[in-house]
This record gives structure tokens, C-alpha cells and sequence, in this order.
């Protein structure tokens, strides 16, 4: 991706129109959900684990700091990252980094089976665990892709007496994201790409930007 021009931004920055890219480089969003260990982890000696997805990327950005580890976090409560003791050490670290965490609800349920008083619940509990940690959860992760049968409750819901909402949602799969302001550009309903091999995987559609089937948005 970095040979490719790709330079990391999170999604909120796409939001804001606030890139910061280069002339000729493409934006891309890296999203990490559930908050699992194996995305971040810490040794016995307190360092970063060398093998956990942020000690890959900062180990790659140290040599390549045109590529930065900037990335948007859809962790689920009550204990991200697998380590009670770390979990605020970690998100702190996050933060430093210029990542952003957004909700990915509080228990990873199916939105879409719920009613409007427990999506409410879902979505407030979650927000309440995240502002909590110093983030505001501006985007969501939807849980398995689903949307609420009630989609407008990602445009604003109140839980305990405080109303909130999102700019954005991300389904599952399985293609690339529409830039802001091009027609099929829908915030509540946002495509991602898996990292797979395989059909409709990261490699096949990289593949498809160095064959020209596939234009991604270029900065002027």
C-alpha cells in the first residue's frame, strides 16, 4: 500500500475533509473491530509486542514515516484489548498516535433484531464506555453489517436523558468506500475491505487499482 501511494487517515478525518495528504497520494482507512489482542498487546516487560498489529505498523512507520499508524478502533467494552490493566494505557497510547475509537455497540449484537429501546441501550452504554476514555464515538462499526430496522437511530438517539449520533456507519464488505461528495456517497452506509485473501479481499482489489480497474481518489 505504501508503494502504492497510500497514506493512512482515519475516517473521521475523511468526514472533515481534513486529509492532509500529499500531492498524488490516496487516502486509505484502516478500521480494527472487537479490540482484540492480537491489534494491540504488551510484552511481560511492558513493551510493545513486536508481533501485535501496532508493533508491526510502528516498526514499519519508524522506517517509513510517510506512513504513519493512523486507524480507526471499534473495540467493545467492558475491557479492550484483552488486559483490564492496560486497557487505558493502551487507548492512551491510541490517542497520542492520532487514532480514533468509535462504537462497535456494547455486546456485538445484532442491531437489526432489537427494538428501538435496545439499540438505544446498546449504542448509549457503548458511547458512555468510549467518552469515558477520553474519545467521542462520532462513527460506528455496525455489528455483522446490520443497521437498525430503525436506520434513523444512527442519526440521533437519547439514552438516560442524553441524545447523541453518528456521522458515520461502516458495513462489513465488501468494496471500496465512495469519496465524500460523489453521488454514491452514503455516510450511514459505508463499504469496507477485508484484510483476506481471496475474492473481494485486499489483495484482489489491489490488484484492481494496478490494473486501472479500480481509480482510487488521488490528491491534486
Amino acid at each position: 500500500m505504501q508503494k502504492m501511494g497510500f497514506v493512512p487517515v482515519t475516517l473521521g478525518q475523511v468526514l472533515d475533509h481534513k486529509m492532509d495528504l500529499p500531492p498524488g497520494a490516496s487516502p486509505i482507512v484502516f478500521t480494527f473491530d472487537d479490540g482484540h489482542p492480537s491489534q494491540f498487546r504488551y510484552l511481560g516487560d511492558g513493551r510493545i509486542d513486536p508481533e501485535c498489529a501496532i508493533g508491526i505498523w510502528m516498526s514499519f512507520a519508524a522506517k517509513h514515516p510517510e506512513f504513519p499508524v493512523r486507524a480507526s478502533f471499534y473495540p467493545l467494552p467492558p475491557v479492550a484489548f484483552g488486559a483490564a490493566a492496560d486497557e487505558k494505557r493502551k487507548l492512551a497510547e491510541l490517542r497520542e498516535l492520532g487514532c480514533e475509537v468509535g462504537s462497535h455497540s456494547f455486546s456485538h449484537a445484532h442491531l437489526n433484531r432489537l427494538s428501538d429501546a435496545q439499540v438505544s441501550a446498546e449504542l448509549g452504554r457503548s458511547a458512555e464506555w468510549i467518552e469515558g476514555r477520553g474519545f467521542k464515538p462520532e462513527t460506528i462499526a455496525l455489528p455483522y453489517g446490520g443497521s437498525p430496522k430503525n436506520r434513523k437511530l444512527l442519526e440521533g438517539y437519547t439514552w438516560q436523558g442524553k441524545r447523541r449520533a453518528f456521522r458515520a456507519a461502516l458495513l462489513v464488505g465488501a468494496g471500496p468506500a465512495p469519496i465524500p461528495g460523489s453521488p454514491k456517497f452514503d455516510p450511514m452506509r459505508l463499504p469496507r475491505i477485508q484484510g483476506i485473501e481471496g475474492e473481494y479481499g485486499i489483495t484482489y482489489w489491489l490488484d484492481k487499482v494496478e490494473s486501472g480497474d479500480v481509480e482510487p481518489y488521488v490528491e491534486p
